[in-house]
């Protein structure tokens, strides 16, 4: 199934309805596309054995990743058909630890969109609202 026709809200649309598939990096670092509106994303997260450090606690590599995926998709949903994007630049502070097999929401706006910059930022948080992380990012938008 050929996507070029889609916009980038489109996508987002399709794969939070299940109708296109998310990336195969949702295979490694689980994550669910949940609601999607022009600029504004959320995804359900959750960390597992797969990603645990040396110390056996969650890498922050599995934060920074979700954090790189949600803003993108933030950014990406402002944008046209045919036109697509690269992260350019990801700065993420990490607040807590991330708990293992627990349900998190990362959730993602955009700040500002140029003709050729998008800036989103993100948060990994609980259903309690508790922040684990916290990034902004910032994406070339290429044409």
């Amino acid at each position: 199934m050929s996507l070029k026709h889609l916009s980038g809200l489109q996508i987002m649309q399709g794969m939070c309805d299940g109708s296109i598939p998310m990336p195969s990096m949702s295979e490694r670092i689980p994550m669910l596309a949940g609601t999607v509106e022009a600029g504004v994303i959320e995804f359900t997260v959750r960390a597992d054995e797969r990603h645990l450090n040396p110390l056996g606690g969650v890498h922050g590599g599995f934060a920074a990743t979700v954090l790189d995926s949600v803003t993108g998709c933030a950014v990406f949903s402002m944008l046209d058909a045919g036109v697509g994007y690269g992260t350019i630049d990801l700065n993420v502070k990490m607040c807590r630890p991330v708990p293992i097999n627990t349900e998190l929401k990362a959730i993602a706006k955009i700040i500002n969109l140029s003709k050729n910059l998008g800036i989103a930022e993100g948060q990994l948080i609980d259903e309690q609202g508790r922040l684990y992380a916290h990034a902004t990012a910032t994406c070339m938008i290429i044409r």
